[in-house]
Protein backbone atom coordinates (compact mmCIF):
# COMPACT_ATOMS: atom_id res chain seq x y z
CA UNK A 1 0.00 0.00 0.00
CA UNK A 2 1.32 3.46 -0.89
CA UNK A 3 1.88 6.06 1.82
CA UNK A 4 -0.59 8.36 0.07
CA UNK A 5 -3.24 5.65 0.25
CA UNK A 6 -2.44 5.02 3.91
CA UNK A 7 -3.00 8.71 4.66
CA UNK A 8 -6.26 8.72 2.69
CA UNK A 9 -7.53 5.58 4.42
CA UNK A 10 -6.83 7.10 7.82
CA UNK A 11 -8.55 10.36 6.86
CA UNK A 12 -11.60 8.46 5.59
CA UNK A 13 -11.76 6.37 8.76
CA UNK A 14 -11.88 9.51 10.88
CA UNK A 15 -14.77 10.76 8.76
CA UNK A 16 -16.57 7.42 9.02
CA UNK A 17 -16.37 7.52 12.81
CA UNK A 18 -17.33 11.21 13.00
CA UNK A 19 -20.41 10.50 10.90
CA UNK A 20 -21.24 7.50 13.07
CA UNK A 21 -21.00 9.66 16.19
CA UNK A 22 -23.24 12.34 14.69
CA UNK A 23 -20.65 14.95 13.73
CA UNK A 24 -20.11 16.64 10.38
CA UNK A 25 -17.56 15.05 8.10
CA UNK A 26 -14.33 16.91 7.37
CA UNK A 27 -13.43 18.40 4.00
CA UNK A 28 -9.98 17.47 2.77
CA UNK A 29 -7.97 20.67 2.37
CA UNK A 30 -4.91 20.67 0.10
CA UNK A 31 -3.05 23.22 2.24
CA UNK A 32 -3.70 21.25 5.43
CA UNK A 33 -2.61 18.11 3.56
CA UNK A 34 0.68 19.84 2.78
CA UNK A 35 1.22 20.74 6.44
CA UNK A 36 0.40 17.19 7.60
CA UNK A 37 2.63 15.55 4.99
CA UNK A 38 5.46 17.93 5.81
CA UNK A 39 5.25 17.01 9.48
CA UNK A 40 5.19 13.28 8.71
CA UNK A 41 8.27 13.81 6.55
CA UNK A 42 10.01 15.69 9.38
CA UNK A 43 9.25 12.92 11.88
CA UNK A 44 10.40 10.21 9.46
CA UNK A 45 13.64 12.00 8.58
CA UNK A 46 14.46 12.45 12.26
CA UNK A 47 12.83 9.17 13.34
CA UNK A 48 11.08 10.83 16.26
CA UNK A 49 7.45 11.37 17.16
CA UNK A 50 6.75 14.96 18.13
CA UNK A 51 4.27 17.81 17.69
CA UNK A 52 7.09 20.39 17.74
CA UNK A 53 9.82 20.76 15.12
CA UNK A 54 13.34 22.04 15.76
CA UNK A 55 14.89 24.70 13.55
CA UNK A 56 17.76 23.32 11.48
CA UNK A 57 16.75 19.67 11.62
CA UNK A 58 16.04 17.77 8.37
CA UNK A 59 12.59 18.45 6.93
CA UNK A 60 11.88 21.50 9.12
CA UNK A 61 8.70 23.35 8.06
CA UNK A 62 7.77 25.26 11.23
CA UNK A 63 8.08 24.92 14.99
CA UNK A 64 4.36 24.80 15.77
CA UNK A 65 1.28 23.64 13.87
CA UNK A 66 -0.64 26.93 14.01
CA UNK A 67 -0.39 30.53 15.21
CA UNK A 68 -0.90 31.56 18.83
CA UNK A 69 -4.53 32.39 19.56
CA UNK A 70 -3.25 35.79 20.72
CA UNK A 71 -1.49 36.47 17.41
CA UNK A 72 -3.34 35.04 14.39
CA UNK A 73 -1.11 37.14 12.08
CA UNK A 74 1.90 34.91 12.88
CA UNK A 75 2.84 33.11 9.65
CA UNK A 76 5.84 31.07 10.84
CA UNK A 77 3.69 28.08 11.79
CA UNK A 78 3.37 24.92 9.65
CA UNK A 79 -0.20 25.57 8.50
CA UNK A 80 0.57 29.11 7.34
CA UNK A 81 3.81 28.01 5.65
CA UNK A 82 1.75 25.41 3.77
CA UNK A 83 -0.57 28.15 2.49
CA UNK A 84 -3.54 27.77 4.83
CA UNK A 85 -5.06 31.13 5.74
CA UNK A 86 -6.71 31.81 9.08
CA UNK A 87 -9.56 34.31 9.08
CA UNK A 88 -9.63 37.45 11.21
CA UNK A 89 -12.14 35.95 13.66
CA UNK A 90 -12.04 32.97 15.98
CA UNK A 91 -10.30 29.82 14.79
CA UNK A 92 -9.18 26.41 16.00
CA UNK A 93 -6.68 23.78 14.96
CA UNK A 94 -5.39 20.45 16.24
CA UNK A 95 -3.11 17.58 15.35
CA UNK A 96 -2.89 13.85 15.97
CA UNK A 97 0.20 11.77 15.22
CA UNK A 98 1.10 8.11 15.36
CA UNK A 99 4.27 6.04 14.97
CA UNK A 100 3.51 2.52 13.80
CA UNK A 101 4.96 -0.52 12.14
CA UNK A 102 1.56 -1.18 10.57
CA UNK A 103 0.91 0.00 7.00
CA UNK A 104 -2.85 0.31 7.50
CA UNK A 105 -4.20 3.84 7.71
CA UNK A 106 -7.48 2.47 9.07
CA UNK A 107 -5.67 0.79 11.96
CA UNK A 108 -3.66 3.94 12.68
CA UNK A 109 -6.87 5.99 12.77
CA UNK A 110 -8.67 3.51 15.03
CA UNK A 111 -5.71 3.42 17.42
CA UNK A 112 -5.74 7.22 17.62
CA UNK A 113 -9.49 7.22 18.32
CA UNK A 114 -8.89 4.75 21.15
CA UNK A 115 -6.24 7.07 22.63
CA UNK A 116 -8.49 9.42 24.57
CA UNK A 117 -6.55 12.69 24.41
CA UNK A 118 -6.26 12.19 20.64
CA UNK A 119 -9.97 11.33 20.44
CA UNK A 120 -10.79 14.70 22.01
CA UNK A 121 -9.14 16.31 18.96
CA UNK A 122 -10.56 13.94 16.32
CA UNK A 123 -14.13 14.34 17.60
CA UNK A 124 -13.99 18.13 18.07
CA UNK A 125 -17.34 19.18 16.58
CA UNK A 126 -16.27 22.60 15.24
CA UNK A 127 -13.54 21.30 12.95
CA UNK A 128 -14.46 21.62 9.26
CA UNK A 129 -11.25 20.83 7.34
CA UNK A 130 -8.40 18.39 7.70
CA UNK A 131 -5.38 16.99 5.91
CA UNK A 132 -3.36 13.81 6.32
CA UNK A 133 0.12 12.56 5.51
CA UNK A 134 2.31 9.52 6.05
CA UNK A 135 6.04 8.88 5.72
CA UNK A 136 8.37 6.00 6.54
CA UNK A 137 11.72 6.38 8.30
CA UNK A 138 14.95 4.55 7.51
CA UNK A 139 14.23 2.26 10.46
CA UNK A 140 10.91 1.21 8.89
CA UNK A 141 8.57 3.12 11.21
CA UNK A 142 5.63 4.88 9.58
CA UNK A 143 4.60 8.31 10.86
CA UNK A 144 0.93 9.18 10.32
CA UNK A 145 -0.22 12.78 10.82
CA UNK A 146 -3.66 14.37 10.57
CA UNK A 147 -4.18 18.11 11.08
CA UNK A 148 -7.59 19.68 11.73
CA UNK A 149 -8.75 23.29 11.29
CA UNK A 150 -11.75 25.58 11.66
CA UNK A 151 -12.15 29.20 10.62
CA UNK A 152 -14.90 30.35 12.96
CA UNK A 153 -16.29 28.32 15.85
CA UNK A 154 -19.98 28.20 14.87
CA UNK A 155 -20.04 25.07 12.74
CA UNK A 156 -20.33 22.55 15.57
CA UNK A 157 -23.25 21.01 17.45
CA UNK A 158 -24.52 24.21 19.04
CA UNK A 159 -25.03 25.30 22.64
CA UNK A 160 -26.16 22.53 24.97
CA UNK A 161 -25.66 19.69 22.47
CA UNK A 162 -23.24 16.76 22.69
CA UNK A 163 -22.36 13.35 21.25
CA UNK A 164 -20.95 10.19 22.82
CA UNK A 165 -18.47 7.45 21.91
CA UNK A 166 -18.76 4.51 21.65
CA UNK A 167 -22.16 5.19 20.15
CA UNK A 168 -25.31 3.47 21.35
CA UNK A 169 -25.45 -0.11 20.15
CA UNK A 170 -21.90 -0.11 18.77
CA UNK A 171 -20.27 -3.54 18.62
CA UNK A 172 -16.72 -4.90 18.31
CA UNK A 173 -15.34 -2.38 20.80
CA UNK A 174 -11.78 -3.28 21.90
CA UNK A 175 -11.47 -4.57 25.45
CA UNK A 176 -8.10 -2.94 26.06
CA UNK A 177 -6.42 0.45 25.85
CA UNK A 178 -2.68 0.57 26.47
CA UNK A 179 -2.45 3.85 28.32
CA UNK A 180 1.36 4.03 28.24
CA UNK A 181 1.22 4.33 24.44
CA UNK A 182 -0.32 7.82 24.66
CA UNK A 183 1.42 11.04 25.63
CA UNK A 184 0.45 12.48 27.99
CA UNK A 185 -0.37 9.18 29.70
CA UNK A 186 -4.04 9.34 30.76
CA UNK A 187 -3.61 6.62 33.42
CA UNK A 188 -0.02 7.06 34.65
CA UNK A 189 -0.10 4.19 37.16
CA UNK A 190 -1.39 1.52 34.75
CA UNK A 191 -0.90 0.37 31.17
CA UNK A 192 -3.54 -2.21 30.15
CA UNK A 193 -6.88 -0.63 31.02
CA UNK A 194 -10.39 -0.59 29.54
CA UNK A 195 -11.63 1.19 26.43
CA UNK A 196 -12.28 4.91 27.08
CA UNK A 197 -15.87 6.22 26.97
CA UNK A 198 -16.43 9.87 26.15
CA UNK A 199 -18.83 12.81 25.78
CA UNK A 200 -18.02 15.59 23.29
CA UNK A 201 -19.42 19.13 22.92
CA UNK A 202 -18.19 22.18 20.99
CA UNK A 203 -14.85 23.67 21.99
CA UNK A 204 -16.76 26.74 23.23
CA UNK A 205 -19.00 24.61 25.47
CA UNK A 206 -18.66 23.48 29.07
CA UNK A 207 -19.40 19.88 30.04
CA UNK A 208 -19.99 19.42 33.78
CA UNK A 209 -20.21 15.85 35.05
CA UNK A 210 -22.44 14.83 37.95
CA UNK A 211 -22.10 11.06 37.45
CA UNK A 212 -20.48 9.05 34.65
CA UNK A 213 -20.42 5.26 35.03
CA UNK A 214 -19.98 2.07 33.04
CA UNK A 215 -20.88 -1.45 34.12
CA UNK A 216 -21.31 -4.88 32.59
CA UNK A 217 -24.99 -5.67 31.97
CA UNK A 218 -26.42 -6.86 35.29
CA UNK A 219 -23.25 -5.92 37.18
CA UNK A 220 -21.98 -3.00 39.23
CA UNK A 221 -20.15 0.17 38.11
CA UNK A 222 -16.47 -0.29 37.32
CA UNK A 223 -13.68 1.71 38.89
CA UNK A 224 -12.74 4.36 36.32
CA UNK A 225 -10.42 7.31 35.76
CA UNK A 226 -12.25 10.57 34.87
CA UNK A 227 -10.65 12.87 32.28
CA UNK A 228 -11.18 16.17 30.51
CA UNK A 229 -9.22 17.69 27.58
CA UNK A 230 -6.03 19.50 28.43
CA UNK A 231 -6.83 23.15 29.03
CA UNK A 232 -10.61 22.84 28.59
CA UNK A 233 -13.92 21.40 29.74
CA UNK A 234 -15.70 20.87 26.41
CA UNK A 235 -15.56 17.07 26.72
CA UNK A 236 -15.39 14.41 29.41
CA UNK A 237 -14.33 10.78 29.56
CA UNK A 238 -13.94 7.82 31.84
CA UNK A 239 -11.38 5.03 31.45
CA UNK A 240 -12.17 1.73 33.18
CA UNK A 241 -9.14 0.82 35.28
CA UNK A 242 -9.35 -2.86 34.32
CA UNK A 243 -9.44 -4.49 30.89
CA UNK A 244 -13.03 -5.09 29.77
CA UNK A 245 -14.43 -8.58 29.30
CA UNK A 246 -14.78 -9.81 25.72
CA UNK A 247 -18.18 -10.38 24.11
CA UNK A 248 -19.91 -8.41 26.85
CA UNK A 249 -22.61 -5.73 26.84
CA UNK A 250 -21.67 -2.66 28.87
CA UNK A 251 -24.20 -0.07 30.07
CA UNK A 252 -23.14 3.57 30.36
CA UNK A 253 -24.90 6.31 32.34
CA UNK A 254 -24.01 10.00 32.01
CA UNK A 255 -25.56 12.76 34.12
CA UNK A 256 -24.50 16.37 34.08
CA UNK A 257 -24.92 19.61 32.16
CA UNK A 258 -23.72 20.98 28.83
CA UNK A 259 -23.63 24.77 28.84
CA UNK A 260 -25.88 24.67 31.89
CA UNK A 261 -28.49 22.53 30.11
CA UNK A 262 -29.33 19.27 31.89
CA UNK A 263 -27.82 16.29 30.08
CA UNK A 264 -28.86 12.69 30.74
CA UNK A 265 -27.87 9.78 28.52
CA UNK A 266 -28.05 6.00 28.99
CA UNK A 267 -26.61 3.74 26.31
CA UNK A 268 -24.78 0.50 25.78
CA UNK A 269 -22.03 -1.03 23.64
CA UNK A 270 -20.62 -4.53 23.16
CA UNK A 271 -16.97 -5.57 23.25
CA UNK A 272 -15.21 -7.85 20.78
Amino acid sequence: MSLAQQATDGFNQFNLRRQQVGLSTLSRNAFVDTAAQGHSNYQALNDTITHTQTVGKPGFTGINLGPPITDPTDVTNRLSVAGYQFGPGEFAYGEVIAKTGDTSGVNAANDLITAIFHRFVIFEPVFTDAGAGAATSASGATYFTTDFTANGLTSGLGKGHYVVYPVSGQTDIPTTFFSDSESPDPVPNANAVGFPISVHADITSTVAVTTFTVQPRGGTPLAAQPLTPEGGNSAAAIIPLAVLASGTVYDVAFRGTVDGVAATRNWSFTTK
